[in-house]
């Protein structure tokens, strides 16, 4: 994996891992491998620019890389505040296990009398599910969501969820059982309203996003330490 730098406006990236390491970089100076169970939560804000990669030792013995990278816009008041990043270690998230077999980690928002620690930014519930073959277990109730299947396949109130199929769920309660062990996460909040979106930027105001890409263009955004390639902007993106 070699994702050189690129910038982000107006969302925050959140990363979590099933299996295998992303080594992340920033514009702030951070550098630090991201495993699975953690989470990487990069606000981007007004300006951030941020590489991906393998690092040399695991190109030489070869690994597994499986995991999930969501863009949680930011509401508009917070569109152009100061870029962070913030990394919460597996053993921060919270788990619980019911009787059902189940075991749940809350990694953002609150579910199953868990609160995760990691911001957010408007309502959001971000949480991932082991189910044994034949267990169920009640999903939240929540305005919009969607389930993700990872291992394994859901049955959703009678309906089908395959592995690596994004199902968006209506805003009821809803049952999942599992056929064979599987492996989930429900992604889901409140609506945050509509954004315009154009390669890595995201944003209220399309004017912002002219701006971003001609400052990237310009190489005005600052650079990552320790990572000097870049992507160029894209051709699709000069307005």
């Amino acid at each position: 994996m070699s994702v050189r730098p690129h910038p982000h406006i107006g969302i925050a990236t959140v990363t979590y891992l099933f299996e295998g390491e992303i080594w992340h970089r920033d514009s702030l100076g951070h550098s630090a491998p991201i495993h699975p169970g953690a989470v990487n939560l990069m606000v981007t804000g007004k300006g951030l620019v941020h590489s991906e990669r393998t690092r040399d030792e695991l190109r030489e013995t070869g690994y597994r890389l499986h995991g999930l990278q969501l863009w949680h816009a930011l509401p508009e008041a917070e569109e152009e505040r100061d870029p962070s990043f913030h990394h919460h270690t597996a053993d921060t998230i919270p788990e619980i296990s019911l009787e059902s077999g189940a075991t749940i980690r809350v990694i953002m928002g609150s579910a199953f009398g868990l609160t995760s620690p990691v911001e957010t930014f408007s309502e959001t519930l971000y949480y991932e599910v082991a189910l044994p073959d034949g267990a169920t277990v009640t999903l939240p109730e929540t305005d919009e969501s969607a389930i993700y299947v990872v291992e394994g396949e859901a049955d959703v109130d009678g309906m089908t969820s395959e592995r690596f199929v994004f199902s968006i769920l209506e805003p009821t309660p809803h049952t999942v059982t599992a056929r064979g062990n599987t492996r989930f996460v429900v992604i889901g909040g409140a609506p945050l309203g509509e954004r315009h979106m154009k390669w890595n930027f995201v944003s209220s105001d399309m004017d912002r996003i002219r701006q971003a890409a001609a400052a990237w263009k310009a190489g005005e955004f600052p650079p990552v330490p320790g990572d000097d390639e870049f992507i160029p902007l894209p051709e699709a993106m000069v307005f």
